[in-house]
């Protein structure tokens, strides 16, 4: 893997909630990378899976959803009617 899709699958990843272990992962392929100029194919497949798996998500860690990034509304107070008998 060279370090031009290394970087791309990193980023592309950055846009989800991860796990610890899904971090923990990347993290440490990042630093064997940086190593050995290289990762192993074990290495190799289990970031492309990941990144297949997770970007059949929407990614919700760093964009917001408008129900996200809206005011809470207000609710009405409704005033009840009494009706005057005479």
């Amino acid at each position: 893997m060279k370090k031009d899709r290394l970087e791309w699958i990193v980023s592309g990843l950055n846009q989800y909630k991860l796990t610890e272990r899904e971090d923990q992962l990347i993290k440490s392929a990042e630093q064997d990378f940086n190593q050995k100029n290289m990762l192993t194919e074990q290495q190799e497949e289990r970031l492309e899976v990941l990144y297949k798996d997770k970007s059949r998500f929407i990614p919700n860690k760093t964009y917001f959803s408008p129900k996200e990034s809206s005011s809470p509304k207000k609710t009405k107070v409704r005033k009840s009617r009494v009706k005057a008998i005479f």
